[in-house]
């Protein structure tokens, strides 16, 4: 028999299949890949045939089927002829020095299923020997994606080892004659770094050796992870479809054949005809109350002419509950009916809506048109009306009383000469499109007022329509959005100070940086001197002073700001707290050789607050003065006492203040306009924490200014403490003890921070053990007694809290120092740290003094 006439039948109808031999009837069970053609192994079931690849069709491998390899007579060498990619890849192959020998060494049942795996453009492979070492084809190269050509030769569980231990039972099963096969089967795999599932139709069967024994695995795939998804979507697609059937807000029913059936109805038909069961019969016998209405007879029309009928408003007497008499409901409806594919009716789909509601409000409306019209004038909008064309024949009074007009000035198109003429146009534009459509307008446009002046407002205008659903008349509505309008342009205000403060941040933050990098550099290099090595500490020491403030700026104006701040409240003398604020600005009016005259009467002038607060205000006060003001100019600060409190007034001869922003100059992140340079720096923080800080004492601050290059004042007003009363001077720094040497433990996993800090309490005298993680810490604490433990919070294995309570675990450190250095510095996170066991807490940087001090 011819090749092609040589054919094989499943018992599913499957298509002819082209094998060599004859006629012979497919089996999953046992089935195994012999070296030629299909033969009976001798412990196969009776009738049992054996083909290339078991499917669930044969005919789902039509090149397999149709391929002209002569699998008996192939040539030994040439059987890895063809294959495109995977083809080449196994004749480049250095095959003497693999396990399986040269190619024309290989077992003729290898070399029949790897030739024709070549030469098909259906995904398969061959897991050979007791390895499973795969060899595969082109198509099969497109499903290993990135594994691919390093699976070539590989063994199975190397290339594919997230799915060996769910595969291999189904393996053993093929290796033991039977084939498998498995049908959307879904697999986990990793596929460009991300485990995803994937399905797969595919077979396993055995391929016998020339001696007859199993030599492999052969196995023909097909991903079939689109279509799996695709059902699933379709499956979604039906029950969405099937609910907004059920969810419509319309009446909807579906009859078939020409006793019209129910098929389907949704709710709210149920709803419609009352609580009933309809589905399964006939509209007579469901719904006999219609009997001599028209609705059978139309059905019975629209059925056998295949012609739609709409129905609008139409009177339907229903029984909608059982016992009851009639009730009449009404309707607007459409039947269509429903075509096969042959284009001949085999239903009648109907859908409408219950406008019964409608029609009682249309009638109820008409008989209460002049309550309207009353409530229309108590509105707080403005109103009017328009007949169908859009003449305008009535106002309220509200119009009338913005507009300052009458009737006869606004009636028909009057209305135009109260709009703004550049928005006109557009008005008209839109307006003739609704009168013309029946939409709704909604627009938002000026409209000027009696004094001239123009607001924004916006504007809806709806159509009244009567009972057959002609528009009878507008009712449009005018509502002043001003205001929405000004909240809008001060949010787009507060959007563009927060952009540009951001911006200034990034500048502020980035300046230290460069001398900071510069002098490290410098330090680095061989040939740095002790004089430059100095210069360069220097200026790392004063950036990073910078850097601190601009980071405790930020910090203070969230605390503020947030409401979040507790203020030490102490009876103070107003005298001290001013004097304090100008020893610390003093540094900067000697460098720009500024003169700073201080007027105060030669009193105390109790008040109550809390001292570091309130020479924060005064010293930023006076910090901008001499910051805003050239070299060489001067500076007044005069203390008044007035009615029950006191001010304190600072003068400078400075840039001044433009006038649109002095009344802005409060508000978070506003500053005068920038010069490139940024030479006065800041983040426009300060002024935002003394206004807030003034207010949390009960008083209040007020900035003045002629304009630009007029120079600045600024006037704090406080309440003073009652008479009688002793203030208690402002604090003092404490002077400077000699620190006696501890033995310190240091733990950081910054291993630069912690060296560094190693050092420099080293060249204080000190014996200093580091530990760069909390095990460490640990192991260091239980061999010795350190005095100080100085520990960072965020440590990588534990978390600096939960270290200090094991420390505190150990007996002999139950009496040790613990200080907490850390990034954050709120409230919350000080009383975390006392919680956990810390004596202090410091926040980074670190001010050495500070520390130094701690150390005692």
């Amino acid at each position: 028999m011819p090749l092609a006439q040589r054919t094989c039948r499943t018992p599913s109808n499957a298509g002819p299949v082209a094998l060599s031999g004859k006629r012979m009837p497919l089996r999953r069970p046992r089935q195994v890949i012999h070296s030629v053609g299909c033969r009976r192994r001798p412990d196969a079931h009776q009738g049992a045939s054996y083909i290339v690849v078991s499917h669930k069709r044969c005919d789902i491998l039509p090149d397999l089927v149709l391929s002209k390899v002569n699998m008996r007579n192939r040539a030994s060498e040439g059987f890895l002829r063809n294959g495109g990619v995977t083809g080449e890849m196994l004749r480049q192959r250095d095959w003497p020095g693999h396990e399986l020998g040269a190619a024309a060494s290989w077992p003729q049942a290898l070399k029949t299923v790897v030739s024709l795996m070549l030469n098909s453009r259906f995904a398969m492979f061959v897991a050979w020997g007791p390895q499973f070492r795969l060899f595969y084809n082109d198509k099969y190269a497109e499903l290993l994606q990135d594994r691919h050509p390093f699976a070539m030769g590989k063994r199975f569980d190397e290339v594919w080892p997230e799915v060996w231990d769910e595969l291999q039972s189904f393996i053993a099963l093929a290796m033991s004659g039977e084939t498998v096969y498995r049908e959307n089967f879904p697999l986990v795999l990793l596929r460009n770094g991300t485990q995803r599932t994937a399905w797969f139709t595919f077979s396993y069967s055995a391929v016998e050796s020339d001696d007859g024994s199993v030599g492999g695995l052969f196995c023909t795939v097909v991903e079939t992870t689109q279509a799996v998804l695709a059902e699933k979507d379709r499956a979604h697609e039906r029950e969405r479809l099937r609910q907004l059937f059920d969810q419509a807000p319309g009446i909807m029913a579906v009859f078939s054949g020409p006793t019209h059936v129910f098929e389907l109805v949704n709710a709210a038909y149920i709803a419609h005809v009352g609580d009933r069961q309809l589905t399964g019969k006939t509209v007579r016998a469901a719904l006999p109350e219609l009997e001599g209405q028209g609705f059978f007879e139309l059905l019975d029309h629209v059925y056998s002419t295949g012609e739609r009928h709409p129905g609008h408003e139409v009177a339907v007497k229903l029984q909608r509950e059982a016992g009851k008499e009639l009730e009449e409901r009404f309707v607007s409806f459409i039947y269509q009916p429903i075509r096969n594919e042959h284009g001949e009716v085999g239903g009648v789909f109907v859908e409408g809506f219950d406008v019964t509601s409608a029609i009682e409000a249309n009638a109820a409306l008409k008989m209460s048109e002049q309550r309207f019209v009353l409530l229309a004038n108590t509105i707080p909008q403005l109103a009017w009306m328009a007949d169908r064309e859009g003449w305008i024949h009535w106002y309220n009074d509200r119009w009338y009383a913005y507009t300052g007009t009458r009737l006869a000035d606004m009636e028909g198109w009057g209305w135009q000469s109260v709009h703004d003429p550049a928005c006109l146009p557009s008005v008209m534009e839109t307006w003739k499109l609704s009168s013309a459509t029946g939409l709704p307008f909604e627009m938002a446009f000026p409209l000027r007022a009696a004094d001239g002046t123009y607001r924004m407002f916006f504007t809806r205008v709806a159509p009244l329509r009567d009972a057959a659903g002609e528009i009878v008349q507008w009712f449009g509505t005018n509502t002043d959005v001003s205001v929405l309008e000004d909240v809008q342009n001060e949010l787009r205000l507060a959007n563009r100070r927060k952009d540009e403060f951001l911006a200034m941040l990034a500048h502020e933050l980035r300046n230290p940086l460069a001398p900071i990098n510069t002098a490290a550099q410098m330090l680095t290099m061989p040939k740095t001197s002790e004089a430059i090595a100095k210069k360069a500490g220097a200026i790392i020491s004063r950036q990073v002073i910078h850097m601190t403030q601009l980071l405790d700026d930020l910090l203070d104006v969230a605390r503020v700001t947030g409401g979040l701040i507790t203020l030490s409240e102490h009876r103070l003398s107003l005298k001290d707290l001013i004097e304090g604020a100008v020893e610390q600005v003093s540094p900067m009016l000697m460098k720009k050789e500024q003169k700073l005259t201080v007027s105060a009467p030669a009193l105390p002038l109790p008040i109550i607050g809390d001292p570091t607060r309130l020479t924060q205000v005064f010293a930023n006060i006076l910090n901008n003065a001499a910051k805003y003001s050239p070299p060489g100019t001067r500076i007044d600060l005069t203390v008044r006492t007035e009615k029950g409190g006191v001010s304190v007034e600072v003068a400078d001869a400075g840039i001044g203040i433009a006038p649109e922003l002095l009344a802005h100059v409060f508000e978070l992140f506003t500053q005068g306009a920038r010069s490139a340079d940024r030479a006065s720096g800041g983040l426009g923080l300060g002024l935002a924490i003394v206004k807030k800080l003034v207010e949390l004492h009960g008083g209040s601050v007020q900035a003045s200014s002629a304009g630009e290059g007029l120079g600045s004042t600024f006037v704090v007003y406080l309440p003073l403490a009652e008479e009688g009363a002793h203030a208690t001077p402002a604090a003092g720094v404490a002077p400077s003890l000699e620190v006696p040497s501890r033995n310190v433990l240091v733990v950081d996993d910054n291993v630069d921070s912690a060296d560094m800090l190693q050092t420099m309490l080293e060249l204080q005298g000190h014996s200093v053990a580091v530990a760069h993680s909390g095990t460490g810490a640990m192991d260091v604490v239980l061999v010795s007694v350190p005095d100080i433990c100085i520990l960072d919070i965020g440590l990588p294995d534990i978390d600096g809290h939960e270290l200090a309570r094991r420390i505190r675990a150990v007996p002999h450190m139950r009496d040790a120092k613990l200080i907490a250095v850390t990034g954050y510095g709120q409230d919350s996170d000080r009383e975390r740290s006392q919680a956990a066991g810390f004596d202090h807490h410091l926040v980074k940087p670190v001010d050495i003094s500070q520390l130094m001090a701690l150390m005692r």
